[in-house]
């Protein structure tokens, strides 16, 4: 069975969510991870954004 280069790299394009688990005390976490291709925001700018959001909620 052979396979075109260009079905090759549609497949390769489409990926699964990459997932992470983590073990907190007796809870299992488990986060999934995509990114838009569409997205205007560098991640760096992204989690600036988050940061700010979080410490303007904070009361000091």
């Amino acid at each position: 069975m052979t396979e075109t280069i260009q079905a090759r790299d549609e497949k390769m394009m489409v990926r699964e969510p990459q997932t992470i688990k983590r073990k907190i005390g007796r809870t299992i976490y488990e986060v999934s991870l995509h990114f838009s291709k569409t997205s205007s925001e560098s991640m760096s700018d992204k989690v600036m954004r988050l940061l700010e959001n979080d410490l303007s909620g904070m009361n000091f």
